[in-house]
């Protein structure tokens, strides 16, 4: 195999912006602090990354918006929970565990609303998150209802011979961007590949898709089926982080916080729109909240300016930017080219 072959193959895989991504978060833990950050936001900013890219497979590229998404996070931070409560204390386990619950439930209610489309999805996917918070909520000898699911520790992560101790940020730090890692690689395959190809073309035009002769509902089913399991992974990293798994995770509110990260970001029409509008959510979170308590005012004003104005987001703004850069670089070249026949 030749260089150029390599890095052509290694490229399939990895892009420039998921290098730099990947260069930013793992160095995170290292100037976050300097910068008057404090080291657990990297953690946490890393989870929603998580829980958005896996919410941006449904909404972004296969075009159906879910508004109940938080249901399948808290399923998976419970699951997470029980197992290591209940089961067996280990940190694979629970974390398979947090993954395969919310796969299983949201595979479930699929099986109910993938036929549906446009607001009546949408309207489905809240009734059914309210009903798992609501299930949630009451069902205190499960889950601990108002008061949580507490002490899930940290457990250590054993691979082969070696254990690392996640108690402290910094390790958790990596290993969140470990994982956050692995996830975006394997999305970043998925959306690329024929499956995701025919996403976006459900996207496109449903009807059409189906008189091709492609089974749409299957489709549908298994992107809601594999972002729920991405959330159910991410929740559960979230309650290992916060050593407790809550209820408040379930309700409306957050299902809607990974919609507003994920249009802010311009997740509709770039990959890494839901990473973007994840860091802008928290640093908004963290600065603004320094001067005022109606942060959430502002970045919802924000969001508002964004849908208005710019329904692409700040991604969209980017390859806008890039483009007419790029459009100007090609005039000038054109222009310098001498004339035919000098």
């Amino acid at each position: 195999m030749t260089l150029g072959a390599l890095a052509r193959g290694t490229m399939g895989w990895l892009s420039p912006a998921m290098l730099a991504v990947f260069a930013l978060f793992g160095t995170l833990p290292l100037w976050i602090e300097a910068v008057g950050l404090y080291r657990y936001l990297g953690v946490e900013i890393l989870i929603w990354c998580v829980f958005a890219l896996g919410f941006n497979l449904l909404l972004g590229y296969t075009g159906l918006p879910s508004f109940g998404h938080g249901a399948y996070f808290g399923i998976g931070a419970y699951a997470l929970g029980l197992t290591q409560l209940h089961l067996v204390a280990n940190l694979w386990v629970g974390l398979l565990a947090a993954t395969l619950a919310a796969a299983v439930v949201g595979g479930g209610v699929a099986l109910f609303i993938s036929h549906r489309r446009g607001i009546y999805f949408a309207l489905m996917t809240i009734a059914f998150g309210q009903m798992f918070f609501f299930i949630a909520s009451k069902w205190t000898s499960v889950t601990g209802g108002e008061d949580g699911l507490l002490d899930i520790r940290r457990l250590p992560a054993h691979v082969g011979v070696a254990a690392f101790d996640l108690t402290g940020n910094l390790a958790m730090s990596y290993f969140t961007f470990a994982t956050f890692a692995v996830v975006t690689v394997l999305l970043w395959r998925l959306v690329h590949s024929p499956f995701g190809k025919v996403l976006r073309a459900i996207k496109q035009n449903e009807t059409r898709m189906a008189y091709l002769g492609y089974r749409v509902f299957a489709y549908k089913w298994a992107s809601f089926t594999l972002s729920c399991a991405v959330a159910g992974l991410a929740g559960g990293l979230f309650a290992m982080a916060q050593n407790g798994a809550y209820v408040q995770v379930m309700n409306l509110q957050w299902s809607g916080v990974v919609v507003l990260m994920t249009l802010v970001g311009g997740g509709l029409v770039s990959f890494w729109g839901p990473v973007v509008g994840t860091v802008l959510y928290f640093v908004a979170r963290d600065l603004l909240g320094v001067y005022t308590e109606s942060w959430l005012l502002w970045f919802g004003l924000m969001f508002m300016l964004v849908v208005m104005f710019k329904p692409e987001g700040v991604a969209g703004m980017w390859q806008a930017a890039a483009a007419r850069a790029g459009a100007r670089r090609r005039a000038r070249a054109v222009a310098l080219q001498p004339a035919a026949g000098e």
